[in-house]
C-alpha cells in the first residue's frame, strides 16, 4: 500500500506488496524489491537498489551525497542493498564517491537509530550497528560484527568477522576478526561468547586462541609473527583467516592489546 501523500517518481521501480508511508520520498531510478516497507518521511534517493523484505524506518535517508568537499554531485553512483535489512529511525547511508560506484550493504543487517554508514563502505551480513555509531567512508565490515552505540570508525579501515566493539570506542586502524575492541584502537581479547553463539566448537575456539597468542605475545610483532605462523599448515580455517588478516594489514595498521 502506498500512502497518497508519498512522493514516488514514475521512474522508480517498486516491487510487489511494498508499503510506503506518509510523506516518504522515492526518487527516479530507485529499485525496491518485494515486500519491503518504507515508513513515514523516509527518503530513498536516486541510485539506491534494494532487495526484498527490507524495512526503512521513519526519516531514514538512503543514498544521500557523500560528505566530501571534493565530491561533484553530478557524478552518478548509488547504494546496493541486499535482503532482510532494517534501517531504524534517522539512519543515513551515503552513495559512492565514484562514477557508477556503490556503497554496499549485504543481508540481514540491523542498523539502529541515528547510525551512519559513509560512502563506499562494504557492509557484510548479519551485522548490528548500534545507535549513533558512525562509520566513515571506505570502511569494510565483515559478517557477524557488533558495533556498540556511539562508536566511531575512521575511513579506510577493516573490521574482521565476529568482531565486537565497545560503545563509544574510536578506531582508526583495522580490528582483527574474532576479537573484542574498546576505547582507542585497543583489543581486549577474543569474542568468546560470539564464537560460541556462532557455532564454533571448542576445537576451533582453542585454535583461534592459539593463533591470538602466537600473534600478540610474540616479540617479533604481530605482522611478522602472523606471516611466519601461516607457514604451518596445521591451522584450522578460522585460525588461518585470523592470521591472514594480521599478516596483510591495511595502510593504518591493526589494533592490538595494550601493554
Amino acid at each position: 500500500m502506498h500512502h497518497p501523500t508519498a512522493l514516488i517518481h514514475q521512474g522508480a521501480h517498486i516491487g510487489s506488496d511494498v508499503s510506503i508511508g506518509p510523506f516518504a520520498i522515492i526518487e527516479a531510478g530507485v529499485v525496491i524489491g518485494d515486500r519491503c516497507s518504507i515508513a513515514a518521511h523516509a527518503q530513498i534517493l536516486s541510485g539506491v537498489i534494494m532487495g526484498s523484505h527490507n524495512h526503512v524506518d521513519r526519516a531514514a535517508i538512503l543514498g544521500g551525497n557523500p560528505q566530501s568537499l571534493s565530491f561533484d554531485t553530478r557524478i552518478p553512483s548509488g547504494v546496493l542493498i541486499g535482503d532482510h535489512n532494517t534501517f531504524r529511525e534517522h539512519v543515513t547511508v551515503h552513495r559512492s564517491m565514484h562514477e557508477a560506484g556503490q556503497t554496499k550493504i549485504g543481508n540481514a543487517n540491523f542498523l539502529m537509530a541515528t547510525s551512519h554508514v559513509g560512502h563506499d563502505c562494504t557492509i557484510g551480513n548479519r551485522i548490528v550497528i548500534a545507535n549513533a555509531a558512525l562509520v566513515a567512508g571506505h570502511v569494510d565490515i565483515d559478517d557477524h560484527c557488533f558495533l556498540g552505540g556511539g562508536s566511531a570508525f575512521h575511513q579506510f579501515i577493516r573490521i574482521g568477522t565476529y568482531a565486537m566493539v565497545q560503545g563509544n570506542g574510536s578506531f582508526s586502524c583495522d580490528i582483527p576478526p574474532f576479537c573484542t575492541a574498546f576505547r582507542e584502537n585497543a583489543v581486549a581479547g577474543l569474542n568468546v561468547v560470539g564464537l560460541r553463539r556462532g557455532g564454533f566448537d571448542s576445537t576451533a575456539r582453542a585454535d583461534i586462541k592459539r593463533a591470538y597468542s602466537t600473534v600478540f605475545h610474540s616479540p617479533a610483532g604481530p605482522v611478522k609473527a602472523a606471516t611466519t605462523a601461516l607457514e604451518d599448515a596445521s591451522w584450522s580455517q578460522p585460525a588461518r583467516h585470523f592470521l591472514s588478516f594480521i599478516a596483510h594489514p591495511g595502510s593504518k595498521g591493526v589494533a592490538r592489546p595494550r601493554e
